[in-house]
């Protein structure tokens, strides 16, 4: 759990440092773009006053100035037109037309755009003349107001790819953690269920008509199976086909004989064989951690019901019961490591379910339902199989 803290206080500082710099970034572009703003807007005054010394110009006048002021805009898009709405000039347009009538109103739509955002310096040249000068925002200024939210795209493009490589790392070390459990958890039990095996034919051999050996045959044989399924946990099993219909039938008669009398097993399968790819032992165990979680959740009496069938796109595997119930917020929470509701619980059996049908048999498990006080309904999807395409 210190690791998944560790992802999770990760993801809230990295998604922290996002959120600071996309806000710094747009407070910090926006005095700048205003700034900007307010600096064209003096040029364009200037540039509109040598526009009326140049109409007005007589001897006195240095034209030189004049013209070297118009001349030095090279970047704002201007349209000076007369009292007449008559274009007169125009700078630092890139109009694209194929007839002149085409650039007219090209040069009228730009005019009415400048309006509206109120970009106009009225010019008064005596005796009732006058001319309006408009402009535009220049090239620059668009692209530093567009710039703050490019660079929130690649810093949130940054944020997405970081969390992805911390969960991905997450997952790595998860599924480390899971193959070295599972071979030492397998090796360790080879020694002691190898000599639990010799003892029993010793046992055997010496009391051949006790009737207690066989089960102690039985309980040492699932200690076996327990540490057969711990090695390929660890491993790639090789999956076979198996009848679905008989797997469900083998765990339910083991969970029925372990089960307290207060607890109703009932299954529903087709009469005919669900033939699937299964790592048989592997698959049982996920449905033996479902009745078990069941079980403890109905406080040791209530009914299990197990319904197994072929769908159109998969085979569907349903364990409801009458227990207590999930809330709706865990039914995603349910299956992470550590995640448990009991005071003595691992929090692993889900988590290893989720595995074992994931990763090792391409399906799918979830919450179907559930229901305060009522039950839940577990459902796992497995891809259909045909015999027929295998042979």
């Amino acid at each position: 759990m210190q690791w998944t803290d560790r992802i999770r206080q990760v993801k809230i500082l990295l998604v922290l440092s996002a959120v600071i710099i996309g806000a710094a970034s747009l407070i910090i572009s926006h005095y700048l773009v205003r700034d900007l703003e307010i600096e064209e807007k003096r040029k364009m005054e200037v540039w509109a006053e040598a526009m009326r010394s140049l109409s007005e110009a007589d001897e006195t006048t240095d034209m030189a100035l004049v013209l070297s002021v118009i001349e030095s805009n090279n970047t704002i898009p201007v349209i000076v037109m007369n009292q007449d709405s008559t274009v007169q000039i125009y700078r630092n347009l890139l109009l694209r037309y194929s007839t002149p009538e085409d650039s007219i109103s090209k040069l009228y739509a730009a005019v009415n755009q400048m309006s509206r955002q109120h970009h106009v310096i009225p010019l008064s040249l005596g005796d009732d003349e006058y001319v309006c000068v408009y402009y535009d925002d220049s090239l620059l200024l668009r692209r530093l107001e567009w710039w703050p939210y490019v660079q929130l795209g690649i810093v949130l493009i940054f944020v997405v790819v970081a969390i992805f490589a911390l969960m991905s790392s997450q997952k790595a070390e998860q599924n480390k953690v899971w193959v070295g459990l599972s071979k030492e958890t397998a090796h360790q039990l080879g020694t002691p269920i190898s000599s639990l095996m010799a003892w029993v034919e010793v046992l055997r051999e010496t009391y051949p008509d006790d009737a207690l050996i066989p089960e102690i045959d039985k309980d040492v044989k699932r200690l076996q199976l327990i540490a057969e399924r711990f090695s390929k946990i660890g491993s790639l099993p090789e999956p076979r086909e198996e009848d679905l219909c008989e797997v469900v039938a083998h765990v339910v008669e083991y969970i029925g004989r372990r089960a307290s009398n207060r607890v109703s097993i009932s299954v529903s399968v087709p009469d005919e064989p669900l033939p699937a790819l299964l790592s048989a032992s592997l698959f049982e165990w996920v449905i033996e951690n479902l009745c078990k979680n069941a079980i403890d959740a109905m406080n040791g009496e209530g009914k299990i019901h197990i319904m197994a069938h072929r769908e159109a796109y998969c085979l569907a595997i349903e364990v409801s019961d009458t227990g207590k119930g999930i809330p709706s917020k865990h039914f995603r929470t349910v299956f992470t490591p550590g995640f448990t509701t009991k005071s003595r619980g691992w929090g692993l059996g889900l988590s290893l379910a989720r595995r074992i049908v994931e990763e090792y048999h391409h399906g799918s498990i979830f919450v179907k339902q559930s229901e305060l006080g009522r039950g839940t309904t577990f459902r796992i999807e497995l891809p259909l199989f045909e015999p027929s395409k295998t042979q």
